[in-house]
């Protein structure tokens, strides 16, 4: 066989495969977009695609874009913690990633070390903060809704009376329509 001739086959079995191997990524993206209509949306952030029920905790994880177990892994607290825990890790987290102020204007000797911050990670303490606030906020509301409905048919409730039954069939005039 003449290396020309090998070569030419080498590049056409190549083609070959490679063609096929491009033809079977376009038949699954099709297949993916199909399955996922949505597209980005909550694909970027753990939990927000599955938080499709209409739960408290499901609307809160949409609107904030973030878990309830995220943000405690942002801010480095556990859920049993409390909100000052969670506010003091916030403004430690916030003030390290925030900009430094400008440098001296005389250079210190030795090392000249770049202060390091960084906007997304600000952004997503931030976030983590705002979502473990919500968590608190909905978990007092129903306790103060408990504690200030202490029963149903108190004076000012806003519900009123159920309609009276009606009368029996034997009490209804004319025999209650038996003849």
């Amino acid at each position: 066989m003449s290396s020309p001739k090998a070569i030419v086959q080498i590049l056409i079995t190549g083609s070959k495969i490679l063609g096929k191997a491009f033809f079977e990524a376009g038949r699954q993206a099709v297949k993916n977009a199909k399955q996922s209509p949505q597209g980005a949306l909550g694909s970027d952030v753990a939990g927000v695609g599955h938080a499709k029920s209409g739960s408290m905790t499901d609307q809160m994880t949409r609107l904030h874009r973030m878990t309830l177990d995220e943000a405690n892994l942002i801010l480095n607290v556990k859920r049993e913690d409390s909100l000052e825990k969670a506010l003091k890790n916030y403004e430690h987290l916030f003030k390290a990633n925030a900009f430094a102020p400008p440098p001296p204007d005389k250079p210190i000797r030795g090392r000249h070390v770049h202060p390091i911050h960084s906007h997304y990670l600000q952004s997503k303490v931030v976030r983590a903060r705002e979502r473990i606030e919500a968590e608190f906020k909905a978990a007092e509301a129903p306790a103060a809704a408990e504690a200030g409905a202490p029963g149903a048919g108190t004076p000012g409730s806003t519900h009123a009376p159920p309609p009276p039954p009606p009368p029996p069939p034997h009490e209804m005039p004319n025999g209650g329509g038996k003849s």
